[in-house]
């Protein structure tokens, strides 16, 4: 996104990014290095040593917003562009838009209070839910313009504004994925290699699906799982359990990531049961279609029309239904999908193009 800010602005841009260090996981903490000639400059916040559970999430965010007011480098900005999968981010930037006399862009990756509301014990929710919906309602009414990252989202934010001005920039395949020689193989030791990668935590239902689905396709598939989160240990211990074909895997960086790619039969996908993913669009969707292997997807709601529509070579089945996903497997061609519409239509740069100047326009 700041490249293309940089690139649409045709030398008329001052671009200052506010972020931190790398910090998702425990596990792999690469080091962030800003290349010289990138045209913009990169303000990171350093984050405190404990940042991981409810209590250091929420000690480092007030570092970062502490930060977003005293760090950001000029007294006056013509707009400020917030992109949010946490509430407060979102909020921090409205705020930070009305102190430095800015017009606010607001790029919504997710539904926070939706997802809380289902993933998290009601009786810590409850209590908060009220003055959450108004933190929700204060960022998105703020806003000059909303772009909603799953067209899925567009019911949910209408109710909360419905004379507002929304934008439909859905993620994309980055230039890396276009550039790779992705091909087709066979499965070498007759057991078809199922890879998954991304987030292990409640949003992805893991432990709910694989344990009983490696247990029951022994023989017949291996799994690899390449990632961390919250639920990862609960995960790794369920299939410990029931004896899962399941080989784990920490954190990789991105090249030796698509080598995992390369050596999978089909990726994995799965989003948890739960009424919140009814309008996701993940990701990581885009990046497995990019590489043009099959793909055994348990997603529902607008995911679920996604993938039939657009993307070929999917056996979908509905979340943490075991049955259901043996199924989809047993349906599976295990061939080479080239998906060349999809990767035009969803390329990375030409999305984040739209966008820039779409943000551009407002200042």
């Amino acid at each position: 996104m700041a490249e293309a800010l940089v690139r649409q602005g045709g030398g008329n841009v001052q671009l200052d990014v506010l972020t931190t260090e790398p910090n998702r996981y425990r596990s792999h903490k690469p080091v962030a290095v800003e290349k010289p000639e990138i045209g913009y400059r990169v303000v990171r916040v350093g984050l405190p040593r404990q940042r991981w559970g409810l209590l250091g999430q929420v000690r480092s965010f007030g570092s970062f917003a502490r930060a977003a007011f005293t760090q950001a480098p000029e007294d006056h900005y013509d707009i400020v562009v917030a992109t949010s999968s946490r509430l407060m981010t979102a909020a921090v930037g409205a705020r930070l838009a009305k102190r430095k006399g800015a017009v606010y862009y607001l790029d919504i990756r997710d539904i926070f209070l939706d997802t809380i509301r289902h993933v998290f014990n009601p009786a810590v929710v409850m209590p908060l839910k009220g003055l959450l919906s108004r933190i929700e309602r204060y960022a998105v009414r703020r806003a000059n313009r909303v772009n909603l990252v799953s067209p899925g989202f567009l019911p949910y934010f209408q109710k909360i504004d419905a004379k507002k001005s929304y934008r439909l920039f859905t993620n994309g395949i980055d230039e890396d994925f276009e550039l790779e020689a992705f091909v087709g193989k066979s499965p070498a030791t007759g057991k078809v290699h199922i890879v998954y990668a991304g987030n292990i935590g409640h949003g992805q239902g893991l432990d709910h699906i694989l344990p009983p689905l490696a247990l029951q396709l022994e023989g017949r598939a291996s799994f690899t799982v390449i990632g961390d989160g919250a639920t990862r240990a609960v995960l790794v211990n369920r299939c410990r359990e029931v004896g899962a074909d399941v080989t784990f895997v920490n954190p990789v960086p991105r090249d030796q990531l698509l080598g995992y790619y390369k050596q999978a039969d089909v990726l994995f996908l799965h989003l948890n049961d739960l009424p919140a993913f009814l309008k996701v669009l993940p990701s990581k969707l885009f990046e497995y279609a990019a590489t043009g292997k099959p793909i055994l997807a348990g997603v529902d709601g607008y995911s679920r029309g996604f993938l039939a529509e657009q993307v070929e070579g999917v056996g979908i089945f509905r979340p943490c239904d075991v049955t259901a996903a043996i199924e989809a497997f047993d349906r599976l061609e295990l061939v080479y999908y080239p998906r060349k519409v999809f990767l035009e239509r969803y390329a990375r740069r030409r999305i984040m193009d739209d966008m820039a100047r779409d943000v551009l326009e407002i200042g």
